[in-house]
């Protein structure tokens, strides 16, 4: 039996611009790539490579520092700088910058896995962290790491195909042209966790790629299709879970602690690919579109590819952009710099022409109307967090559970005043992680004091 989730919202999905549109390598690749030390949770890699070096597609370039996952060369050539660059995510990360050679001579190390069906949940576990796969619905947690922590605890392993964010269709046409992929990964990620089987959640409009998944089954009953009805955020993890599963995640708890799993189909497709072909994650498929554009599009593009390179393939500006995203346009981010490259995670360059861009007037005063409260997934109270942020009162804030917030937007896009309601969410949730690190800080700073008291008193 299917259930809801609390609030949401339908906005006008303009997925007809790419969702016919089949994913093709790029026609020309670029010939540089800037690849960011830094596309998962946990501290950067640590690259492994100097400038000068010849890498293959493949090779190691970044070895993670705890938690974290490998990178690896996505084109063949020579690295020619390995510095600060431009970062998807604001400011500058440091970077491996290759030359491409464009011959794409895979590294030698790298190999297929014999005997995909003999192999243990721990080997399988162990090819996902040598390839670098992380989460590519939006997070990028490494993947292993996830899976690892799920081990005989998943009753509910759920392949997330909802993509429900408007405009966005790389996965779609993903569950279209590689379902074998989405299946056979399906199957080797329950094995790896010990599930029994896996549920591919997709949203009905895509009756196509339902299809599509559905005639590669077969009969074992391990996978099923559950189609979903489309409403954003249909995709965010624990909306998900409630969907299907009617169980809900508790605060600051995690999907494994109701038993559930929730991994992307992207990600259960590099999971494939690394096992039944050895292949790190190396590439990606991306949505390129937007009114703004001439052709817009559907790549299979290397990771660190520019975005520039991307919009010129894809016809460059029919128009001058209101604004160009990496990401879809209800959690995107804002590009100040179109030469930054894409990542693991990247699935969407958005450019959005502008008429396309919410005509933001000046903000309005907030009139508690409520529907901010009203469409929340996680039953929050965005008007009073959004009062007691703006006075800066950052535990009155905490305390209605901002950390809680998964920033989908659906209270910025339904709010009247037209309030960044977003963006002031995000203020909140760093000043309140500074102050609980200056707190700790201090701690720290007492506890030293009391030990060098202690150590006097004792002489």
């Amino acid at each position: 039996m299917l259930h809801q989730f609390f609030g949401g919202v339908r906005p006008v999905e303009h997925k007809d611009l790419t969702e016919h549109r089949a994913a093709v390598p790029l026609p020309e690749a670029p010939a540089q790539v800037v690849i960011p030390m830094s596309m998962h949770i946990g501290s950067p890699c640590t690259p492994t490579v100097a400038e000068g070096d010849e890498v293959k597609v493949g090779q190691l370039i970044g070895r993670p520092n705890g938690l974290g996952a490998p990178i690896h060369a996505s084109v063949s050539g020579k690295v020619s700088a390995v510095e600060p660059r431009p970062y998807g995510g604001g400011g500058r990360m440091l970077s491996v910058v290759i030359d491409n050679d464009f011959q794409d001579a895979p590294c030698p190390e790298r190999r297929r896995q014999n005997g995909v069906g003999d192999l243990t949940g721990a080997e399988i576990l162990s090819v996902i962290k040598d390839a670098g796969i992380t989460g590519m619905g939006g997070a990028g947690f490494p993947s292993h790491e996830k899976l690892s922590g799920a081990v005989g605890k998943v009753d509910a392993l759920i392949i997330n195909g909802a993509e429900c964010e408007p405009y966005i269709t790389s996965d779609h046409r993903l569950m279209l042209e590689w379902g074998e992929a989405v299946i056979g990964g399906a199957r080797l990620l329950a094995k790896a966790v010990g599930a029994k089987g896996a549920v591919i959640a997709v949203e009905t409009n895509k009756p196509d790629a339902i299809e599509n998944l559905r005639s590669k089954i077969g009969s074992d009953g391990e996978i099923r299709i559950q189609p979903l009805r489309a409403r954003y955020p249909q995709g965010a993890e624990k909306q998900l879970i409630q969907a299907l599963t009617g169980r809900q995640v508790p605060s600051g708890k995690l999907p494994v602690d109701v038993n559930c799993l929730v991994c992307n189909v992207a990600t259960t497709a590099a999971v494939w690919e690394a096992v039944t072909e050895g292949k790190a994650l190396t590439r990606r498929r991306v949505t390129v579109t937007g009114e703004a554009l001439a052709q817009p599009m559907n790549v299979i593009a290397p990771i660190g590819t520019p975005v520039s390179w991307l919009i010129k393939l894809a016809g460059g500006f029919q128009q001058e952009p209101g604004r160009v995203l990496l990401g879809g346009p209800m959690m995107g981010i804002s590009l100040y710099d179109l030469d930054v490259p894409i990542m693991k995670s990247t699935n969407c360059v958005l450019c959005l022409a502008p008429d396309e861009v919410a005509k933001h007037d000046p903000a309005q005063a907030c009139i508690r109307c409520g529907k901010c409260v009203e469409v929340c997934p996680i039953k929050l109270t965005p008007l009073f967090m959004r009062m007691n942020a703006d006075k800066r009162r950052w535990s009155e804030v905490e305390a209605l559970h901002v950390m809680d917030c998964i920033e989908c937007g659906c209270c910025s896009y339904i709010c009247p005043a037209r309030l960044p309601l977003v963006q002031i969410f995000r203020a909140a949730k760093a000043a309140i992680r500074e102050r609980a690190a200056k707190a700790r800080e201090t701690s720290l700073q007492a506890e030293v004091v009391e030990e060098k008291v202690g150590e006097e008193e004792t002489q």
